[in-house]
């Protein structure tokens, strides 16, 4: 029996054809979800939808149920393989110890921005904060 080959660019699937898809958002956000509808400027609906958080060698699955995510915001979708997937030498950890170690994480990096921007002011060089720069 072989495997129907469905578009990207489709209407509404097939309930078997209801494979993981993970798309990646922008601001770094993973989603995973079924994906029972889809159109042509990959917006997307998708079915019981897990957010996943990466730190390091572990990561946390958010349970999000269904993501409507309109095809400016995507960077990338692709299918998951389940079987490679179970290979992955990632840790599941829970989602309040995730939530943790991405907190540090945060702390850290603004941390060391901190100090970068103090040793070139100390040069006296600057860098312009994003949210100041003119969108033109």
């Amino acid at each position: 029996m072989t495997k129907e080959v469905v578009p990207w660019n489709c209407g509404i699937l097939p309930a078997d054809s209801w494979d993981p898809r993970q798309v990646v958002l922008h601001l770094h956000c993973k989603a995973i979800g079924l994906r029972p509808l889809c159109f042509k400027q990959a917006n997307l609906v998708l079915h019981q939808t897990v957010e996943r958080i990466h730190v390091g060698k572990k990561y946390g699955d958010i349970p999000r149920g269904i993501f409507v995510v309109r095809g400016e915001n995507v960077v990338l979708l692709g299918e998951i393989d389940l079987e490679k997937e179970s290979d992955t030498p990632l840790q599941q950890v829970s989602i309040e110890e995730i939530l943790e170690e991405q907190r540090v994480e945060q702390q850290a990096k603004q941390e060391s921005e901190k100090l970068k921007v103090q040793a070139l002011k100390e040069r006296g060089l600057s860098i312009p904060r994003a949210d100041t720069l003119d969108e033109y």
